[in-house]
């Protein structure tokens, strides 16, 4: 059975991660584990969020003449990027930036679908 801190780190980082544009509504079994050893490692949730924004916001953003990427199928996307935001942390402010940019860019795309 999990604690209590365990398993509100597992559901913030599954909630974030089945949020996300291009990811599966629900994860696997291999995410959770994932997850549970970032809580061992004690990896902050705030790095793993800003990996994961990061990660979507450079998805988005990238170069359309590159094509198309799959989706992302599982929650080990992320580890190269949070490695890289564990080395060198984002600046102040830049992570609520990120949020704010996919959710306009999002609510764009869900209007221009219904359209």
């Amino acid at each position: 059975m999990l604690d209590g801190k365990k398993a509100r780190y597992i559901s913030k980082v599954v909630d974030l991660y089945v949020s996300l544009p291009e990811t599966p509504n629900e994860c696997a079994q291999s995410d959770i584990q994932l997850a549970s050893k970032w809580y061992q490692l004690r990896v902050k949730a705030k790095d793993v969020e800003a990996a994961m924004l990061l990660t979507t916001a450079r998805r988005l953003f990238r170069d359309p003449e590159n094509g198309p990427l799959g989706p992302i199928r599982t929650l080990h996307y992320f580890v190269p990027v949070l490695q890289e935001v564990i080395q060198e942390p984002l600046a102040s402010g830049y992570l609520e930036y990120l949020r704010k940019k996919i959710n306009q860019t999002m609510n764009l795309k869900n209007t221009a679908n219904k359209k």
